[in-house]
């Protein structure tokens, strides 16, 4: 399995790009800010076909490039259906400072287009996409429709002999020695705790984790060391 990941231009979100093999239909998670431009190079220079957008959730750090994205490549975007109300008018909901901050960054004000095609899926669903069978895991919390995708297999450069058995792409639920917020509106402390303890927990450590911001981890590290799971 191929996975391409790099950081957004802002707030350090994580983007990938993940595929059976170079060649091939890909799925590109959680476009944030600034990405357009570097996928579209990394499409081209892998021979890749892109099928689908994927979105952990729908603030605006993991969706900003939907649109365009979604466009460049006559795609729809995916996201669970709890979060679908935030493709709407996204920018209506973000703080005026944010705004400000992001015009002076890029030299031009923000701007938003909701995607022309979106797609919602539920919870505890398989997606078949890009010949690869993506295990949506509805994790709330950070956000109410925040979801986890996991593969089987792991990435080609990690290797057979790494022990791991499994890949999931955690969004803002879980990150290497912490957990994603819950004061946004639409987080619940009550519902994190859940997730966590029924959603993640409940993974095989063998599991490769790559979370929405900061390096990759494995649940059975974060089992052992992550502070926030320690009570679970």
């Amino acid at each position: 399995m191929l996975v391409i990941g790099f950081p957004a231009a802002s707030f350090g979100t994580n983007c990938f790009l993940v595929a059976a093999a170079q060649g091939e239909e890909c799925l590109i998670i959680d476009p944030g800010i600034g990405v357009a431009e570097r996928v579209t190079e990394l499409v081209t220079q892998f021979r890749l076909r892109p099928a689908a957008v994927l979105l952990t959730h729908g603030h605006i750090d993991h969706t900003y490039s939907v649109t365009p994205v979604c466009g460049a490549h006559g795609v729809a975007a995916h996201i669970h259906g709890a979060d679908r109300y935030r493709l709407s008018d996204a920018l209506a909901r973000v703080d005026p400072e944010l705004l400000f901050m992001l015009g002076q960054q890029f030299g031009k004000p923000a701007t938003w287009r909701d995607p022309d095609d979106v797609v919602e899926f539920g919870s505890g669903v398989d997606l078949f996409l890009a010949g690869l069978t993506v295990h949506a895991i509805h994790a709330p919390g950070h956000t109410e429709g925040s979801a986890m995708f996991r593969l089987d297999g792991v990435p080609d450069a990690i290797g057979a002999d790494s022990g791991l058995e499994a890949t999931l792409i955690a969004g803002d639920v879980l990150f290497a020695g912490g957990i994603g917020r819950t004061d946004l509106p639409g987080g619940s402390d009550a519902d994190m705790t859940t997730s966590l303890r029924d959603t993640v927990l409940t993974q095989r450590d063998e599991t490769l984790v790559l979370p929405g911001h900061g390096p990759a981890t494995t649940i059975g590290r974060e089992r052992a060391a992550n502070p926030f799971l320690q009570h679970l």
